[in-house]
Formats: structure tokens, sequence, C-alpha cells
């Protein structure tokens, strides 16, 4: 049955060549209009005798196209070299291919692959591609992919959590704000020598921001501490979530890390990974602003 929830629009023109090769660079063109894709080579013969043209992964490649109702046809100078996916192939050329899904295209085309088969170029002189790119090119459009819910942690301390000082319209100089990058591990501030972010007018060591083991930055009140984190206990600490104010003194600053690594919901939570591992929630009845 075929697709109609799926079009193809393409046209595209591409050249490949190696910088050290004295020969004209390959050129080709990719077009569709629907569920077909046409794919042009000046010279398919340089693609022979490489990972592009294993019988085994043109297999794979037909079949997934004819589950999604669409064909590739590759076609040379000679004409049209093979065609897969949804297309009936006559039964001696299923015992060739050992699959349903290749067509194989004219003798003239055909043939001139097969002379060229016999003779391999040189290893200088094959063209080299990624290894990893599938020929021919098989767009996404499955509908039956299954996708894997995960949290949108990165890495341990990613997302450049850092502090931003907060500026008035009255004071504003019209340079960016002032900002600190926290430690890895633990970020001492206060007014001390062996503070890493000194600010004058607060105490010796005022608070503290710990990386914990979950990979969250908790707040540490020593002095007075104020803002949205006024609720930061000595002995529990407060995590700091993107947009997080915190007053010290006549200080204001801001905390942000980037989202992709911000745990707080709604980046992470129960919807981005936290399965049958939950971590305590506050109970929303009894918060308070």
């Amino acid at each position: 049955m075929a697709d109609t929830t799926t079009r193809l629009d393409i046209d595209l023109r591409f050249s490949l060549g190696e910088p050290r090769d004295d020969r004209e660079p390959l050129v080709g063109t990719v077009t569709a209009a629907g569920l077909e894709i046409e794919v042009f080579l000046s010279e398919p013969e340089r693609f022979l005798h490489s990972h592009l043209t294993s019988l085994a992964d043109l297999r794979t490649v037909a079949a997934g196209l004819a589950e999604r109702s669409m064909v590739v046809a590759v076609s040379g100078p000679d004409g049209v070299i093979v065609r897969m996916g949804a297309v009936r192939a006559p039964l001696a050329q299923r015992m060739v291919t050992r699959s349903p899904h290749l067509r194989l295209g004219t003798a003239a085309a055909v043939s001139s692959l097969l002379k060229h088969w016999r003779q391999p170029p040189p290893p200088e002189q094959r063209l080299q591609l990624p290894p990893t790119t599938p020929f021919p090119l098989v767009p996404t459009v499955s509908r039956r992919i299954r996708k894997h819910v995960t949290t949108t942690h990165y890495t341990p301390g990613s997302g450049r959590p850092r502090l931003i000082f907060v500026v008035g319209s009255e004071n504003w100089d019209g340079q960016p704000p002032r900002e600190f990058n926290l430690l890895p591990e633990n970020t001492r501030i206060g007014s001390g020598a062996d503070a890493d972010l000194r600010l004058d007018g607060l105490d010796l060591l005022h608070a503290e921001i710990r990386h914990n083991a979950n990979d969250e930055y908790v707040l540490i009140a020593h002095g007075m501490v104020g803002g949205g984190s006024s609720s930061a206990q000595p002995e529990q600490g407060l995590i700091l979530r993107t947009g997080a104010r915190i007053e010290m003194g006549r200080w204001r600053m801001g905390f942000f890390r980037e989202e992709y690594a911000d745990h707080g919901r709604p980046y992470g939570g129960r919807l981005g990974g936290e399965l049958s591992v939950q971590k305590p929630q506050p109970d929303r009845r009894s918060r308070r602003d």
C-alpha cells in the first residue's frame, strides 16, 4: 500500500573529487518529486570495491525503502543501473541478488560496471568517502521509531553554571554585567583573602556553592543571604536553579546554567529520565511564595 503521507521534493547537484587526483571530479544529481528518488552519477564505476556497493548493505537499504513505499533509481551515462525499494524484480534477478526489492537496470549499464569490476583501479585513485555515510541516502521518514526518554543532562558540571551580577537602570554604564563561573567542586564567597569570589562588605566566608554528587549546585549560607534563596540553611543548603536570585549585603546576583544541563523541572524530572528513582519533591499544597 502506497504511503500517501510522505512526499519528497529534492533538487540536488554535487561534485566529489580528491585533491591529489588528476581526474575530473565525479558529478551527480539527486532529484525527487513524490516517493521516487533518482540518483545520477557521471562515473558510477568509481564507487566500485567500496563499502558502498556491498550487496548485503544494498539489500538492507532496499528492504527499508520498500517498507516506506519508496524507490531509489541509480543511473549513469549508460542508463539505469539499479532500482531498489518498492519494485518488482524478476525471478531470475531475485536468485542473483537474493532480494525482491532490487531490480537491475539496462544491460548496457550493468555490463559496463562489470567490466570495471574486473579491473579495479589503484587504491590512490578510488574515491574516498566518509565510512559512515550511507548510499543511497535514505530519508528518516519512519513514524515507528522508538524514542527513548532521557534526561536533558549532558556531563557533570556542564551548562556553564555561573553567577551574573545584577545591574539596574540607575547604575548601568552600558557594559555587559559581570559574570563569575563557578568552580568545579566548591566556590567560596566572602571578603576573606582565601575566598574564590571576593566581595567587599561581606563576612570573611559569607556563603559557599557546592557541586554535589547529583550534579547539583547547592548554596550554603554562613551569613545573611536573601533574595530568591532566602531559605538556604547552613546544613542543608538550597539547590540552585536557573534564575535564582542571591542577595548578600549590597551585592545582587542571579544563578544561571544552560537549559540542557539544568536538572530542574520541566527540563529533567519524572518525564526526563528519573523513572523509578524519584527525588523528593516539595508538597505543592504547603508551598509558600
